[in-house]
């Protein structure tokens, strides 16, 4: 029994998902219908709906800023690009005469996508190729993407009307958010390509150690540049997905702070900002925890300037108590129980 708690105790997901519950706790005590989901029009509706279909857009960029962090490096553009792409696609659909046609819509999406691309294969050019630090590379893009933004937009808020392009958004599909199944689909597929297959260990190998890597035969390089880009798609699906849910294209505040959030998702789940092993399972609860934060803030009437505090009085919380020191002093802990356990059994 001891040694199952002590798996329990030492996994990364205990804190944060104790931190989740007790998230959860609050809530229910000052809403009691917290949990009750509705079903209207043959959709469903509820807080916890409410949570996953709002979280979706940071939990698809905090699927690639983990991998990207897993190597050792950081995404400071992900809010740029989320802005470049919502203004990309709704400056298209503004363009058409016919906003709704679903084909133009598709043409949307995918421009929006291939400056996604574009801009993750930037990104990557400077850390890989030209050896600048990640931090200082994607500033770059974060300081000048919303200029690009405002550029495309001509510095307005560009509102559109195209019912196929809003379903992104706010649709749903068999009575669950359309949004919440993108996100599903991206975490999978990062998860099966990256735990599935050897590149998973090849990432970590990067990040742990870039030259030993690269001593031993892998291509880290290719492999920068396939996480930045990959990042920076992620950025343009949530930047599409932001843009629908409120039908406009706002350079300035469009994902405003969604590269903290993701940080802060990425390092409440277990991923060490110091490169190496990674947990998408950890990110997935770290954004949870991270919306469920923001609905708390709200449910309980805190004014919502206070939410940044709030995160990081979590992430704090959070973070000290998967800290070294702490572990250590857990296992103080068990070693001490064990043995006091042990000597009530042999007197017995």
């Amino acid at each position: 029994m001891s040694a199952v708690f002590a798996r329990v105790f030492s996994s990364r997901l205990f804190w944060p998902i104790v931190m989740l519950l007790v998230l959860f706790l609050i809530n229910v005590i000052a809403f009691p219908g917290f949990f009750s989901i509705q079903v209207r029009d043959g959709n469903l509706y509820g807080s916890l709906i409410d949570i996953v279909r709002n979280g979706a857009p940071m939990l698809i960029v905090a699927i690639g800023m983990t991998l990207v962090i897993a190597t050792r490096g950081i995404d400071l553009s992900v809010g740029a690009v989320c802005a470049i792409a919502g203004a990309v696609a709704c400056s298209i659909l503004l363009g058409s005469s016919d906003p709704a046609n679903p084909g133009v819509v598709i043409v949307a999406i995918l421009a929006a996508l291939l400056v996604g691309l574009f801009c993750g294969l930037w990104n990557g050019l400077l850390v890989a190729a030209f050896g600048i630090q990640p931090i200082i590379a994607t500033l770059i893009l974060m300081t000048a993407g919303r200029g690009v933004a405002m550029l495309i937009t001509e510095g307005q808020i560009l509102t559109v009307n195209s019912p196929p392009f809003k379903v992104l958004g706010s649709g749903f599909w068999f009575g669950m958010p359309v949004a919440v199944y993108i996100a599903a689909i991206i975490f999978v597929l990062a998860a099966v390509l990256t735990r599935r297959t050897a590149l998973g260990l090849l990432i970590e190998s990067v990040g742990i150690n870039p030259e030993a890597s690269r001593q031993a035969g892998v291509r880290s390089r290719g492999l920068l540049f396939a996480v930045y880009t990959f990042c920076a798609l992620c950025a343009a699906v949530a930047g599409l997905i932001l843009t629908a849910n409120t039908m406009a294209a706002d350079a300035n505040n469009a994902a405003l702070f969604i590269e903290l959030d993701a940080i802060l998702a990425v390092v409440i789940g277990g991923t060490s900002l110091a490169g190496g092993r990674y947990s998408l399972a950890g990110t997935l609860v770290g954004a949870l925890v991270i919306q469920t934060l923001v609905t708390t803030v709200y449910t309980v009437g805190i004014p919502p300037i206070a939410t940044m505090v709030f995160k990081a009085a979590v992430v704090t919380a959070v973070c000290l108590l998967q800290s070294p020191t702490t572990n250590e002093a857990l296992a103080g802990f068990r070693r001490r129980l064990a043995l006091r356990t042990g000597k009530g059994v042999a007197a017995a």
